[in-house]
């Protein structure tokens, strides 16, 4: 597999919030069971905060929290979609939303991994999150 990192381009669905993000072209993404990935249909991939930038519409972002209130859900005040959030289970790191990113630096996207957010505590007293290795090449 080719770790070569390429920029990847996207936002929400109105155009108003756009941002960048650096990962392979291959993308190994998560799926997570909790309720609000599964009522928005996110996949993620996940990099760490330095790999990720809003270019556009920062101004635009309101901010969802809910349960313990540790992540942070920004999405287009305008259109309401969420194209990243900051995860509690990554909390040095962002969760972008795949689903959000132009295909054209895309070769494929994979879903590698079922994250199991309904049991969230548990999940992460088994030895917690680990990004996939695409999403951060050595």
């Amino acid at each position: 597999m080719d770790n070569k990192l390429v920029t990847h381009r996207g936002g929400c669905h109105c155009g108003a919030v756009q941002i960048e993000v650096d990962s392979v072209a291959v993308l190994e993404l998560d799926h997570c069971n909790c309720s609000i990935c599964t009522m928005s249909g996110i996949l993620h991939l996940c990099v760490p905060k330095e790999r990720f930038r809003i270019t556009q519409g920062a101004d635009h972002l309101q901010n969802y929290k809910f349960g313990t209130g540790v992540a942070t859900h920004p999405f287009c005040r305008t259109c309401g979609i969420k194209s990243f959030y900051y995860p509690r289970a990554y909390p040095e790191g962002v969760s972008v939303n795949a689903n959000c990113l132009a295909k054209e630096t895309i070769e494929d996207m994979n879903v590698t991994r079922h994250f199991n957010g309904v049991d969230w505590e548990e999940m992460m007293k088994s030895g917690g999150y680990v990004p996939p290795e695409s999403s951060d090449p050595t």
